[in-house]
C-alpha cells in the first residue's frame, strides 16, 4: 500500500499490517473477534449493513481488505476502481470497524487461519457451502454467520446504473 502518509493518524491506527493484526488480534486474545473480508471496491448501504450487522455479533471488528492485485483477479482487469488504500481508509473511518488488514490471496483462509475468529460474516449472497474458507472456520471452531442481502445495493448496481446513466 501507498500514500497511507497522506492519511490522518486515526485513519492509519486502524489500518494493520498482517503482523500487527497477528499481534493484536490473534488467538491469544481475551474477546470476542468477528471477521468479516472483502472488496469494498465503491462503498455502499448493503456493505455498511453488513459491516455494522457484523460488528453487533462481537466485541471487535476486524475487516480482510483484498488487495489490489486481489481485486482485479476476482473482478476482472478494470477493477479495482479505487486503490487498496483509499478502500481501507474508507473502511478505517467507519465507526463499527476497529481495524482493517489487506491480504494478496483469493481468499481470507489463510488470514482467519491465523487469525481464529469466534464468528466470520459474509452476505447473503453466499451460503456457507459457497465460501471456500468454511474448512479453516469450522476447524478452529469459528462459526459463520451470513447476513440479508440487501436487494438492489451492490457494487455491480452501481456500475449498472453509472453505465445505463452514460449512455442517455
Amino acid at each position: 500500500m501507498s500514500a497511507g502518509a497522506e492519511l490522518p493518524e486515526v485513519l492509519l491506527r486502524k489500518i494493520l499490517t498482517w503482523e500487527a493484526a497477528l499481534d493484536e488480534y490473534g488467538p491469544d486474545r481475551d474477546f470476542r473477534l468477528v471477521f468479516t473480508n472483502g472488496c469494498f471496491d465503491i462503498m455502499h448501504r448493503g456493505h455498511v449493513q453488513l459491516l455494522v450487522q457484523a460488528r453487533e455479533l462481537g466485541d471487535r471488528l476486524l475487516v480482510g481488505l483484498n488487495s489490489d492485485s486481489s481485486t482485479r483477479r476476482l473482478k476482472g482487469s478494470g477493477r479495482p476502481l479505487q486503490a487498496e488504500i483509499d478502500r481501507a481508509a474508507c473502511l478505517a473511518a467507519l465507526g463499527c470497524v476497529d481495524a482493517v488488514v489487506v491480504f494478496d490471496e483469493d481468499t481470507p483462509a489463510d488470514l482467519i487461519a491465523a487469525l481464529q475468529p469466534e464468528i466470520t460474516v459474509k452476505g447473503g449472497d453466499y451460503t456457507p457451502e459457497q465460501l471456500p474458507e468454511r474448512d479453516v472456520i469450522e476447524a478452529s471452531g469459528g462459526k459463520i454467520v451470513i447476513v440479508p442481502y440487501v436487494e438492489g445495493r451492490s457494487t455491480t448496481d452501481l456500475l449498472e446504473k453509472a453505465y445505463r446513466l452514460k449512455l442517455r
